[in-house]
């Protein structure tokens, strides 16, 4: 019996990719972008035109204030994240076939928890009542029972639960792909097993490592209820403003100018990652 011959790909196939995002990005983004130019209607939301208020108000010391939190918190969030789950899948690629099957399900299973049960469970964890205060209390850690939320830290604590699972998934196959014998040569040269690790682990794993670093940071980027369950105002990000601007100031105009900086932000980091693959491919 002589085998069937593939059939060609049809031509219209290939644009369903492009009319898909073409619906939902493509419009949706120059829905929001006209609205960013719109003119603000006082007392209400606004009209059709063209004008630039909203986007001059980015050089305001108000929107300053807001994009350098933003940016602080997301970035020490990244850092974290990748501090831990850089040495996390080192330990992880070592273990057996079995024991990285399951920790690898567990890491799948908190990203599936949403943002809003992950808020609310630290912030009972967190709380004064019902919260680790009361065990650092018995422990005679602290004098009294304590509250660690809403602050600072319940924020970063919040954040980097959200990052860590991403940031482990990204660098796990690099480093488990990692030949083992290239350490264990520079350990026989006399180096020890720390040098080795920041000599020849860490440089052959800059590019993931780097990856990993801008996924996160665009992940935490784009947290809307954890500033505001755990952290104070002062700490609010970028989105949390967006939805404050459209919704309780009325101001569609300067949320929507907001959002597409928000958006064009995390599409550049997007870029400058899959710039590093292709770059580290073609070298392969």
């Amino acid at each position: 019996m002589s085998a069937t011959p593939d059939k060609p790909t049809p031509g219209w196939f290939a644009g369903l990719p492009a009319a898909w995002l073409a619906v939902f990005f493509l419009v949706p983004f120059a829905i929001m972008l006209s609205v960013s130019v719109a003119h603000r209607v006082p007392g209400g939301f606004y009209e059709p035109g063209f004008e630039l208020d909203s986007y001059l108000r980015f050089v305001s010391p108000f929107f300053g204030q807001i994009l350098l939190t933003s940016i602080t918190l997301s970035a020490a969030a990244a850092a974290i994240c990748v501090a831990l789950g850089f040495p996390f899948a080192v330990i992880l690629a070592r273990m057996s076939g079995r024991a990285q099957t399951v920790v690898l399900v567990v890491l799948l299973s908190v990203l599936s928890l949403s943002e809003v049960i992950i808020g609310f469970s630290l912030s009972t964890l967190l709380s004064r009542t019902a919260g680790v205060g009361n065990l650092l209390a018995w422990l005679g850690i602290l004098e009294e029972s304590r509250a660690f939320t809403p602050g600072l830290f319940a924020l970063m604590t919040g954040m980097c639960y959200l990052g860590l699972p991403y940031a482990v998934l990204v660098l796990y196959p690099p480093v488990s792909r990692l030949d083992p014998e290239l350490g264990e040569a520079a350990r026989v040269m006399g180096a020890s097993p720390l040098r080795a690790f920041f000599t020849i682990t860490v440089p052959m794993l800059r590019a993931p490592l780097f990856g990993a670093l801008i996924l996160v940071f665009v992940f935490t980027l784009g947290v809307y209820l954890l500033p505001q369950v755990l952290g104070q105002p002062q700490h609010w990000t970028l989105s949390v403003h967006i939805t404050d601007q459209a919704i309780f100031q009325s101001n569609l105009p300067f949320a929507a100018a907001m959002a597409v900086l928000l958006l064009l932000v995390s599409l550049f980091l997007v870029g400058v990652t899959l710039l590093l693959g292709r770059d580290k491919g073609a070298g392969a």
